[in-house]
Order: C-alpha cells, then structure tokens, then sequence
C-alpha cells in the first residue's frame, strides 16, 4: 500500500541513472573478456614449447576451469538466473546447485543434537588445511569423516553448516547435506514457516565438472533416496522428532546440479520437526542400517503426517 495521501494513479517515478553501477558493471564484463584473452594467450604461448606444451597445457586448463569458466559464468547467471527462491542453492560461480529437499524447525542446537545422536559428522569448514586433507585423504582412499563440503549458496549466502556420513572409510563416496537459517520472517511458497532448509545428495565419486572443469565430487541422479536416508536415521535415533512430508511441492523434474551432474526428484519436501531435541544421546554402537523401505514405514504412523498437494502442470 502506499503512503497515506498518495495518489494511486501517478505513475511509477523512473530509476535513476547511476554511474557507479555503470562502472561496475563495465568493470564487471571487462574483467570476463580480460580472462578469455588470457586463457587464449596461454594456449596459444603452449604450441611454441615443444615438451614445455604439457606443462603449460596444465596452466592453461587451471586458467580456464578457475578464473575464465567461473567467470563467464558469473556473467551470465547475474543476467539470466532469478535472485529469488527457486528451491535451488547457486554455486560461488552463480550455477544452480543441489535442490532444497528437506526442511526443518528447531533451534540451532535442537539441529545438531538431532544429527549428531543419528550418527552424522559435521563437515570442517573449508580452510587450505582441511581442503589439503581431502585432497591427499581421497588419493589415498584414507578415511576423512569431517571432510570439507564445497560452499553452495541460498539467500545470498554459503551454508551455515553440513554433515556427513563417509562410506567405507572412503572420502569420495558419502553422504552430506548442508543447512541454511531461513531469514527473520521468511516463508515457503504456500505459507508454511520453517527454520531451516536444507540439501541432501550422495557423492559417488570424484571427476570433473562438466561446466567449469574443475575437481569437484559427483552426486547419484537419485536425490529422493538420500532425502529418505537423512530422514530415517533422524527419525530412527530421536523419538522425539517428528516430520510433516509436504506433498508434491514442487513438481517432479529431471535437471543438473553446478557441476553437471543429473539430479531428479518427484518433488516432495519433508519437514522435520525437531523442537523437542534436546540433548545429544549417545551415538548407537552398531550402524544405523539402510533401509529400502520409505521413511513413513520406519517410523510410528504418529510421528508422521502427510499433507498431500496438488501438481502443476
């Protein structure tokens, strides 16, 4: 509504022109045509070393999948990728990322607990030290259990935190999942209110990017399965929690994450419920086995509620 005394029928006053975001944005592609030059020059520098080519065939592709990709990248997301909910994340180069596929309520603390006593690790912040140890950990296929997560991000900002749960003592295969803070006031589409939203994929692998080149790890398709899996092991080791599986919200779709790799989900979002979690009990001696079976069967029919939606087309 608009100021008391307004006249509702003046039109909208223009935006005014700034220079400062002129020159930014000048600045902005600039730098963009300034990588491609230089990647350019790399390689054509390459061909006129002989042997020397591999070498400067590796700077070249470092040039290219960390400095030119990312940014052409960034220029193009800023001009066709919408800056609002999506139920997507963005990588720090603008890419869509992993879906949203699960959301919570809880404090902070209740969310830690809740993950902990289910057996997750949190995840160590990315530091050259840590990113150093996953690098030689996964080389040497030894065991990392708080192995570093790439950054994602959601309302303008990186996850607050992740967890994970490695496989067979192998840093390449595991199964993580990073949480956001909803803003003060923020609600889904369709109302609901939640305190946190949350991405859960399997890393399979290590290889390339198929947008940027770089090393990253590559997620299973199947999405919907670690979604369950988070779920089931929150479910199982907290009586306490509880979960609202919200139905067909979004629509079921095929895609690709940032870094190219095939996601599809049939766009159901849990909510878990953990504002009863208190405290962190200990962690079961034996391993939290995976179940074929839904998360609604491995849980009392109490504890889960189910609100059917309706698809869009």
């Amino acid at each position: 509504m608009g100021e008391p005394g307004a006249d509702a029928s003046e039109p909208p006053q223009p935006r005014r022109f700034s220079i400062n975001a002129a020159l930014d944005g000048f600045f902005f592609v600039y730098a963009g045509i300034a990588a491609v030059w230089l990647a350019w020059l790399v390689l054509s520098e390459t061909l006129s070393f002989g042997w020397f080519g591999i070498a400067f065939f590796v700077v070249f592709w470092l040039v290219l999948a960390y400095l030119v990709l990312p940014r052409l990248h960034r220029i193009l997301t800023a001009i066709y990728v919408p800056d609002y909910f999506i139920g997507r994340a963005r990588t720090s180069d603008g890419l869509l990322g992993d879906p949203v596929n699960l959301a919570l309520d809880g404090d902070e603390a209740s969310v830690h607990a809740a993950m902990l006593t289910a057996a997750w690790t949190r995840a160590d912040d990315v530091t050259a030290a840590s990113s150093w140890r996953i690098i030689t950990s996964t080389i040497t296929r030894r065991s990392y259990d708080e192995a570093p997560v790439s950054p994602l991000f959601l309302f303008g900002r990186q996850q607050d935190f992740a967890y994970q749960q490695e496989v067979e003592g192998n840093p390449a295969r595991r199964h993580h999942v990073r949480f956001w803070r909803t803003p003060d006031g923020w609600l889904l589409p369709g109302g609901r209110r939640v305190d946190w939203l949350a991405a859960g994929t399997f890393d399979r692998a290590v290889g390339f990017s198929l947008f940027t080149l770089q090393v990253t790890h590559k997620i299973d398709a199947d999405i919907d399965v670690e979604r369950d899996h988070i779920v089931s092991t929150v479910l199982g080791a907290n009586p306490d929690a509880r979960v609202v599986i919200l139905r067909d919200f979004s629509t079921g779709y095929h895609s690709r994450n940032g870094g190219g790799d095939s996601v599809r989900t049939d766009g159901d979002l849990p909510v878990l419920d953990l504002s009863d979690v208190r405290e962190v009990g200990e962690v079961r001696d034996a391993a939290i086995e995976e179940s074929d079976e839904s998360y609604e069967s491995d849980a009392a029919p109490e504890r889960v509620r189910v609100i059917p939606g309706v698809k869009t087309a």
